[in-house]
């Protein structure tokens, strides 16, 4: 067994003390903060900003909605005897489309028009006698007692005509319900009902109808964007303001017009509904249909375009790094619109600064900079 002795032990452990110490000096010297602007200069790309010909849009989901929509219910009771429609078929306003059984309705309004002439039949009887006994009753010829009794049948048979003809009016309704004609011209949904279903009024729903040409879709806005919205109501189609964007990512080739912004913000999401009206000649839109609205907004023409990759954001404000010679300035700036990698910027910058776009995330205001190619 080897032995240390004392001189060398102390030798050896003065040797790891010193190497230690060296280490823990190197591990110093690297721990030099990124970004200080006495530091080494950041390497960096840079591009200069300038104007570029654009149309900005805002988008908005959006839902296809009719203008017009009823729920057909029949008003009166029985079975169905006749469907006069295919399901899904295009009617004109007033076509024949369900039939309930008119047999009792028929009865019904044939035995009040019975009623009704006898009703005036007995009235006319009634005013022979009055006008005969009044006729008397000038010469004496007959008690006073008679000819007011004869007055008493003659308002009797007048409101007894009254209801005759109230009780024919009604019969005659029901037998118009008891067919059901299309309010509107428009297209009808699926039959809910078949050829001898019992119904009865206000239940089952027999179909749906609603308009196809022109339709609406509707949309959300933030409440700060009414005043915006509210300048759009002098627009037309010619404007295109309001283009619409298909499920399939196809520009529907109709623009659109405001139709309605409603009454009342709501409360609780601080939003409020928008309605906009397009025209749909060939039927390719179809209620409930999700579209993408994108509505032009403010940057139209000539702007300052950036690359998005330049703007950092710090508690919810935006900013670019510009170029000052040998070094940046954190610029505050307000942006618009994006398209793809680039955005527009609409407050902050001027054509031809110089602005960071690479290696901003080692930058800091005053940060030293070295430009690369």
């Amino acid at each position: 067994m080897h032995i240390l002795s004392k001189r060398n032990f102390l030798w050896l452990l003065a040797t790891v003390a010193g190497q230690f110490s060296l280490s823990s000096c190197g591990d110093a010297g690297s721990g030099q903060p990124q970004g200080n602007p006495g530091g080494a200069a950041a390497l960096v790309s840079t591009y200069s900003v300038k104007e570029v010909k654009v149309t900005g849009t805002d988008t908005y989901p959006g839902t296809i909605v009719p203008l017009n929509e009823v729920e057909l219910r029949p008003q009166v009771g029985g079975y169905i005897t006749q469907i006069f429609v295919e399901d899904g078929q295009e009617v004109t306003k007033g076509r024949k489309l369900y039939e309930i059984d008119r047999s009792k309705y028929q009865a019904a309004r044939q035995q009040a028009q019975a009623n009704l002439q006898s009703a005036r039949a007995n009235l006319q009887r009634v005013e022979q006698d009055v006008e005969r006994y009044e006729r008397l009753l000038e010469q004496d010829a007959i008690a006073r007692q008679q000819v007011d009794y004869a007055r008493a049948d003659l308002q009797t048979a007048r409101s007894q005509v009254a209801s005759a003809e109230a009780q024919l009016q009604s019969a005659t309704t029901d037998l118009n319900y008891s067919v059901i004609t299309a309010p509107f011209s428009g297209t009808i949904g699926i039959s809910q009902v078949r050829v001898g279903t019992q119904v009865s009024p206000g239940q089952p729903l027999l179909n749906t109808i609603s308009s196809a040409d022109p339709i609406a879709a509707d949309i959300v806005i933030n409440e700060q964007e009414i005043p915006r919205f509210t300048k759009y109501r002098q627009t037309t189609a010619k404007d295109s303001v309001f283009m619409l964007e298909l499920a399939n990512g196809e520009i529907y080739p109709f623009p659109g017009t405001l139709g309605a912004i409603d009454r009342a913000v709501n409360r609780q999401t601080g939003t409020i509904q928008v309605r906009l009206n397009y025209p749909n000649p060939n039927r390719r839109l179809v209620a409930g249909m999700t579209v993408r609205v994108n509505v032009r907004n403010e940057d139209i023409g000539e702007q300052l375009v950036i690359p998005y990759k330049a703007v950092t954001e710090q508690l919810g404000e935006y900013y670019v790094y510009t170029v000052q010679g040998d070094s940046v300035h954190q610029q505050n700036v307000q942006l618009g619109t994006r398209f793809g990698a680039d955005i527009v910027v609409r407050k902050g910058l001027s054509e031809g600064d110089v602005i960071v776009v690479e290696g901003i995330q080692r930058l800091r205001e005053g940060a030293k900079i070295n430009v690369g190619q």
